[in-house]
């Protein structure tokens, strides 16, 4: 069994988290005050929730994630992929897809993340 969460936009991986290392104690307190500061509220979709529960801070953490990859903040990346993989523990895969309509995200439980393969491609 892997230890493995990947994220994969449009079927590439983009991260691969290895549960294997372990965080820090700086970065699980910073984890926790991440979840201290959702306690007092997210914003989702122009809808503000009070009190939101796991699912509703999985949705909003992999939102700012996906922003935070396309703004190429690697800190908030990191620290927010780092808050999936050690609250969702169970999490294969995050597969984003970018529509013209918006944005899926599915969230795979089942599925072990196998890499991908690189091809090489020889000039003759």
């Amino acid at each position: 069994m892997s230890n493995i969460m990947a994220v994969l936009i449009n079927g590439i991986a983009q991260l691969e988290y290895d549960r294997n290392k372990p965080l820090t104690d700086y970065q699980l307190t910073y984890l926790d005050k991440m979840d201290k500061k959702m306690d007092a509220g997210i914003n989702i979709d122009g809808e503000i929730i009070e009190s939101p529960e796991l699912n509703q801070r999985v949705q909003f953490v992999v939102a700012n994630m996906l922003s935070a990859m396309n703004s190429d903040n690697e800190g908030a990346t990191s620290a927010l992929c780092s808050y999936l993989a050690t609250r969702l523990p169970d999490l294969k895969q995050i597969k984003i897809e970018e529509l013209e309509e918006g944005v899926s995200i599915d969230m795979v439980f089942d599925e072990e993340y196998k890499g991908q393969v690189s091809v090489g491609f020889v000039k003759h």
